[in-house]
């Protein structure tokens, strides 16, 4: 049984996915439709975020206003 017409390049998703980290963002997951949409799903926090320490997040959270 052949395969039906490719929907998509690797050379659309290597785009795709390059462009959101050159956003500053992480890409968690890519997902690939039949109809070649692709869906790229991020952590939904910026590079300022995620450099952001756990010390810093704790720090920043228990910080007295005195």
């Amino acid at each position: 049984m052949p395969r039906g017409p490719c929907t998509f390049r690797k050379r659309d998703l290597t785009t795709a996915v390059n462009a959101v980290r050159a956003a500053g963002c992480a890409v968690c997951r890519v997902e690939v439709h039949k109809d070649g949409k692709i869906v790229i799903v991020t952590d939904g926090r910026d590079r300022a975020e995620r450099d952001e320490s756990d010390l810093d997040a704790w720090m920043a959270k228990h910080a007295c206003n005195a």
